[in-house]
Order: structure tokens, then sequence, then C-alpha cells
């Protein structure tokens, strides 16, 4: 199942839970069956008092986790063209329970988000209550390259990004560094990479009975400043003014132009996101721009609930496996997409990808 899960003696009783990634090949991506095992897991510690807090991290030098296993559901896509394989209904609801567990979860859950973190990384970083960067990590959600779209909660989490830049990191996959994950909201420390053995450490030593909340925060608040001196340049905040003023616009189509146009800017992070823009998937692109939308003024629950019937609809349509295909199956970089311009794209197929693909009760209806 590729997760190890360990538990250390605290002060007085207590115990700290560790939920170790351990895909080193794969960059950590998310399986099925390591999915499974975290909720199994993170529901025994939510119920055991002795257990007071929890570090969720990934094996490896490279990655805390990038991404899920796109590549089985894509083949299990490709066998059964225009349905929803059941190995794509289960990961997903899986997944986005897990990713809701998290965010819930009544007691600390520290992750370290060390290198790559994209995708269903970012969902389960996101989820938890203190967001550990490193000075190497690689934020990102690459969902326009494959066909997808940015899922995992990102509606939510990309919703709340100042200005325009929730868009932007979507549509373009620009990589944050760890400056830029502070500066956004989507970590509350930056620690060294060789600094989780002290914070774990500091875990144990705690009073977990007498104001703990409290004395997390010294621990964390000593050890970040300890490596506040390793801190990246910020890159998207800088760039905030104008990257509000590029998407400012009012539909996708105008917004892609406007992206694209940068191809060949001095700027090499805008060029750069150009490219990958253009090469990437139109109807993600509509995707995109159409969650944000529709998130606005969702709740948590309701946003897995949307992103699930977007995710299984993407399963039934070509886009998905298509770029999967061309990126990590075949490896020709060639996706040849059914919709190769985004002014093409029927906007009853963005709706589509909003209906249902079951009968009665959504199977995230309990989620709250």
């Amino acid at each position: 199942m590729n997760v190890i899960f360990e538990e250390r003696n605290a002060l007085h009783g207590a115990r700290i839970g560790i939920a170790t990634l351990d895909s080193e090949k794969s960059l950590n991506a998310l399986s099925l069956p390591m999915i499974e095992a975290l909720l199994t897991q993170f529901g025994q510690w939510e119920k055991d008092p002795a257990v007071v807090c929890v570090v969720l991290r990934g094996n490896g030098a490279k990655a805390f986790c990038a991404g899920g296993d796109v590549r089985r559901l894509a083949e299990a896509c490709l066998a059964q063209p225009g349905e929803v394989p059941a190995l794509a209904a289960r990961f997903f609801a899986d997944e986005y329970r897990l990713d809701h567990k998290l965010h819930r979860f009544p007691k600390p859950v520290i992750g370290w988000g060390h290198g790559y973190v994209m995708g269903g990384g970012m969902g389960l970083l996101q989820g938890c209550s203190i967001r550990i960067v490193t000075p190497d990590s690689r934020l990102a959600m690459p969902e326009i390259g494959i066909g997808l779209y940015p899922d995992v909660g990102a509606s939510w989490f990309l919703q709340r990004l100042p200005g325009k830049l929730g868009a932007f990191v979507g549509l373009t996959a620009t990589q944050m560094n760890a400056r830029d994950a502070l500066d956004m909201g989507l970590a509350d420390r930056c620690l060294r990479q060789d600094q989780q053995n002290s914070l774990i450490e500091g875990l144990i030593q705690l009073n977990w009975q007498d104001q703990p909340a409290s004395q997390l925060n010294s621990l964390l608040r000593a050890l970040a400043q300890d490596a506040s001196q390793h801190l990246p340049p910020a890159q998207l905040m800088p760039r905030r003014e104008t990257i509000d003023q590029l998407l400012d616009v009012a539909d996708l189509p105008m917004a892609w132009r406007a992206l694209t146009a940068l191809a060949d800017d001095n700027d090499p992070l805008f060029s750069r996101a150009a490219e990958t823009l253009r090469n990437g998937c139109p109807l993600t692109g509509h995707l995109l721009w159409e969650q944000l939308r529709r998130a606005r003024h969702l709740s948590l629950a309701q946003v897995l609930r949307m992103e699930y019937t977007m995710s299984l609809n993407c399963c039934r349509h070509p886009e998905f496996p298509e770029g999967v295909r061309a990126r990590l199956i075949d490896k020709d970089n060639q996706p040849r997409w059914h919709w190769p311009d985004p002014a093409s794209v029927p906007p009853a197929a963005v709706d589509a990808h909003f209906q249902p693909t079951w009968d009665g009760e959504h199977p995230l209806a309990d989620l709250d």
C-alpha cells in the first residue's frame, strides 16, 4: 500500500502519529490503496484520545506527493470509452473523503510539503492544519497539461488566493516556491528539510496537557526563525498587478489569448506560463474558469461534491485519457485534443461536466 504508519511516545502518555507516503519512484503519487489506508488510519487516530497530533510526510528527497495515479485511471478510461470506470468512481470518492477528513480533523495535522507538491499532493497539504514548506518546495496544479482540471478542493483553495492568482496558477501550472506559498496563504511555515527530526523531537517533548496550541506555535516559530534566511525570493506577488490586469476579462477565450500572447515576453515566468497554456487542454481551461465562478459561495463540502461530478465526467470524455496518453503513457507530448481551440469548445460540453453521472443521492452527500 506504500504508506508507513507509526506512533511516537510523548510526555504523559500522549502519542504522535506519523503517516509517511512511501512510493519514492512515483514521487509518492497517490494510489487507491494508499488513499484507503490513510482514510482508515486517520479515522482511528481521530478516535484515539492518546494521539494528540499527526505528521503527514513523504519519503525520498524529491517530493511530498506529486499527484494521483492518473496513469492507471486513464488506462481504465481508455478501456471503457464513454463510461465511468468503477476505479474512477471509487478513487475520486475516497480521495475527496480523505481531503475532507484532513480539513475537518479535530487535532493538529502537520503536513511536511517538501519538494514537489502537485495535484493530489496539494489536496493533502491544503487539508492539513499546519502546512510546512521547505526552501525546495514546488507547489502546482498541473492538470492543464493532461486534460483534467484542478481538483482535490482546488475550487475552494484557488478561489481564496489574492486577485486573479488562483486562475493564473490553474491555467498555467506555474510552480510556486516556498515564499509564494507563504505570501498567498498556501503554507503556514517554511522550515529546512534537515529540521524535520527537530520538529518531531519537539512534538515529543511538548506537554500536550497544558496549553498545547501555544507550545506548538512557539516550537514552529523558533524553527521557522532559524530557517528564515533560506527562503527563495517571491515570484508571484510582485507580478500580481500584471496578472490581475491580464485576467480582468469576461471569458476563458479572452484569458487564453491574453496569457498565450506572453510567449515572447522578456519575463521568463510569463513566457513559460504562456508556453504551458498554449500546449494545454482548452476544455480544462473552460472547466477551471467555470469551477472558480461556481465555487465563489460554496462550502468545502459543496466544492468536493461539485468536483466529484466533474471528475467522473472527465473520465467519460476523451480529453483526460488522451492527455495522460500523450504525457505519461506514450510520452509523445502531442495530445490530440477534441477541441484544440478554446473558442471551439461548446458551452454545452462545459455544462455537461457539472451534471451527475449517477441516479439518486450524491455519493458524497454525507460530507458536512
